[in-house]
């Protein structure tokens, strides 16, 4: 196969994506690559700081790449996250990337009912919230697709 046919045929370009916890890790490998084939990629953390420092590495690759500050484990900054999404995409999303995660490293006499909240908020919860959020702007898109990723 000709190298313009398999780029071609892994092209993303007209793609929107929105990456949950790109601003390191397995996330920021997943934004770099999708925005490498060619989507636009629209993609959340909880930190300001490291949010901005990953902008301005894409930046320095010429990646088409914009984020906002999102705690995944709250029902409200979820939904901010969603319209803000839909306005960035002219109310279309090609692909959501449910990747932010997070632990507590304790023995489980230790966790507090808080601790479990804040874990199944941002681990759980997210995933099924934001993948009902985004089913209008996925549809809309035609060619809509949901990736969930885990890890310890």
């Amino acid at each position: 196969m000709a190298k313009t046919e398999l780029e071609n045929r892994w092209s993303l370009h007209g793609a929107t994506a929105l990456v949950t916890g790109g601003s390191k890790g397995i996330g920021q490998a997943i934004v770099e690559e999708l925005a490498r084939l060619g989507a636009k990629v629209h993609t959340c953390a909880r930190n300001q700081q490291e949010l901005d420092k990953a902008l301005q590495h894409w930046q320095s690759l010429k990646l088409d790449v914009t984020a906002s500050v999102c705690d995944v484990s709250s029902r409200a900054e979820r939904e901010k996250l969603m319209e803000k999404v839909s306005s960035l995409f002219d109310g279309k999303l090609s692909i959501l990337i449910n990747n932010a995660g997070t632990n507590l490293v304790k023995t489980a006499l230790e966790f507090k009912e808080e601790d479990y909240g804040f874990l199944m908020s941002t681990n759980l919860e997210s995933a099924f919230h934001l993948s009902q959020l985004a089913h209008p702007l996925l549809k809309a898109s035609g060619i809509g697709r949901i990736v969930f990723i885990s890890s310890c």
